[in-house]
């Protein structure tokens, strides 16, 4: 990691708040509730029959924020840090919780693991409906990254099941979906 006190991108402890604030000369009352600086994504309550983990998950909202506090240069620079996965998974849960928010559609935004280590990134609860969501920073997706999506997806019973990588296509079948963020941004808005 380089040379920087900030914390890593993804999954910190209940002190990030204020590790943040010292570093950047803000209270962590001002990182948690006026800054806009963290996502707080809370974990997804169900009645599941495995131990679900009940910590928050919490993001970056400003990607670019992050990697140029991290002095992050360049793409070939930023594809080879051990966190880059972590960093992508904030950006596009930034973006699909944007689209969401600007269809003034009411939802309600979680994640779900298991102790068992099966995770849904981000499950989007709308009126109708229940969405998995895993985001994976790939152009390749695999079989069995969709088989994990849903194996976890049916603990949670969604209704639509999304691949969110690099991919070029929209791929659609039944209540499964491939696709890169900007087609699942599309698709919100016109939804």
């Amino acid at each position: 990691m380089p040379a920087c006190t900030l914390i890593p991108p993804l999954r910190w402890s209940g002190h990030a708040s204020v590790k943040i604030g010292k570093s950047l000369g803000l209270s962590y009352h001002t990182v948690n509730n006026e800054a806009f600086l963290v996502r707080r994504l809370p974990p997804y309550s169900a009645n599941i029959r495995k131990r679900v983990i009940k910590r928050p998950k919490l993001y970056w909202r400003d990607t670019g924020l992050l990697h140029a506090l991290l002095n992050v240069r360049d793409r070939d620079t930023l594809l080879n840090q051990p966190w880059v996965g972590a960093s992508w998974e904030g950006f596009v849960i930034e973006q699909i919780l944007a689209a969401l928010h600007y269809t003034d559609r009411p939802f309600d935004a979680y994640y779900l693991r298991t102790s068992d280590q099966r995770e849904i990134d981000l499950l989007i609860q709308t009126d109708a409906e229940l969405w998995a969501l895993e985001i994976k920073l790939t152009a390749r997706p695999s079989s069995d990254d969709m088989a994990r999506l849903d194996a976890t997806a049916d603990l949670a019973r969604a209704d639509r099941r999304f691949l969110v990588c690099q991919f070029g296509d929209f791929i659609e079948s039944d209540s499964r979906i491939i696709c890169n963020i900007q087609s699942l941004v599309d698709s919100i808005e016109g939804y």
